[in-house]
Order: structure tokens, then sequence, then C-alpha cells
């Protein structure tokens, strides 16, 4: 269907038009398939809530020009967003599969009764998403290097991390889980609705947002 849409599109769309499209699962190759002028079918994968979140990922599958690629990056960059570069096709793209990484670890937290669904949402929310807001895992990495920084850290805690990426789960969706997870976040809820969960979430976002805008001394240059 995608496919046959895009098609479709890049059959209507004036010549010097971008095509971009902001599939999470679909590969741009696959999608630009049937164009007749595959060069200019792109990625363009926001976050959630888009209107907020300035992530967009930009790639390009196996007939998808640089050029393309470039101008796509300069129009996100000129609306406000952060788009970041997909080098490669892969499935998630980026940022969903760090997310991925994080819940199956999570729900295998559960799944092995370590921790409740509250616990680890506390243990995230409280702690290393605090700094995550403000740097990525590298730039974090790096700090916690002291003044030897990265280099420093790898040399001392590499063989450490490796063994609990080792150890790190792997769990199956099970009927029993489900359960387990679901269960967890009514509890966890409180009796908020999804609505209000949203609201008080954005809420704190567009602070975070404005607070990150005036000190952007932080930024990771692009």
């Amino acid at each position: 269907f995608k496919a046959d849409l895009m098609r479709r599109i890049d059959a209507a769309a004036p010549p010097h038009a971008i095509v971009a499209s902001s599939s999470s699962g679909l590969s741009v190759s696959a999608m630009q398939a049937q164009c007749a002028r595959p060069e200019r079918v792109v990625l363009g994968h926001p976050f959630n809530p888009p209107h907020m979140i300035p992530l967009v990922e930009v790639g390009g599958g196996g007939k998808t020009s640089p050029e393309a690629v470039a101008a796509a990056m300069a129009f996100y960059t000129a609306i406000g967003k952060r788009p970041i570069h997909v080098r490669r096709e892969i499935l998630g793209h980026i940022a969903n599969r760090l997310q991925a990484a994080l819940w199956r670890e999570a729900f295998h937290l559960v799944n092995e009764g370590v921790a409740s669904v509250a616990d680890i949402d506390t243990a995230i929310a409280q702690g290393p998403g605090l700094r995550w807001a403000l740097m990525g895992p590298f730039m974090n990495l790096h700090l916690s290097g002291g003044d030897g920084g990265m280099a420093h850290l790898l040399a001392h805690l590499g063989g450490p991390i490796e063994g609990w990426w080792d150890d790190l789960g792997a769990p199956r969706m099970t009927p029993e889980l489900q359960r387990r997870v679901v269960e967890g976040v009514d509890q966890a809820l409180g009796g908020r609705t999804q609505a209000e969960l949203a609201q008080a979430r954005d809420a704190l976002l567009i602070g975070l947002l404005r607070a990150k805008s005036a000190s952007p001394g932080l930024d990771t240059p692009t």
C-alpha cells in the first residue's frame, strides 16, 4: 500500500519537490520502489508529540540522492526542528532502537520480579532520564570519566559494562508478562486519565524545552 501511495504522490508532485515519509517501520527503499523519481524520496520521521519534540530522523533509500537528503535536513532545520542523519537503513531507525533496548530490559526486570512497573519508571524519570534530557548517552558517559573523559572511563569500566551487556535480558511478550505490565501501569496511574497524564507531561515538556533553548551550551554540534 505505502509503495503505491508513494508512486501516486511522486506522479502528482512537481519535479523539484522532496517526497518524505514519516514511517517508523517501512524502509525508504521499499517505499520508493515504484516511483518514477525515486531519488527524491526520503525518510522524515518525527517523534511524539511531533509539534513539540524537535527530533526528526532523516535518511534515504538505495535510490535516494544525497542532494535530497541534504535538502530535507535543511528544511527541517529551517522550521526549528533538530534533524539527524540516518546514514544506513535499519529497522526502527535510531531513536526507536534506543528506546527498544531500554524497553526490553524494563520488561525483563518486571518478568524476573526485580522491580515493579512504577519503580522502573521512577528509576528512569528520577534518575538517568533527567540527565538524558540534557545530553545523550555518550556525553553523559564522557562526564562520568572525570578529567580523563571517555577514554578514561572506557579503559577502567569497559569490561564491567560488557558484563552488564552480557547479563541483559531478552524477554518474550507472553500473555503473563503483558498482564503484569498492564496491571502495573494501571496501579501506577492512580486513577489519572490518559488525557490528564498527557497534559501533565506536555506542561513539563514545554518548560524543559524553554530551559534548553535559553541554555544552549549543552547542545551537541551538528
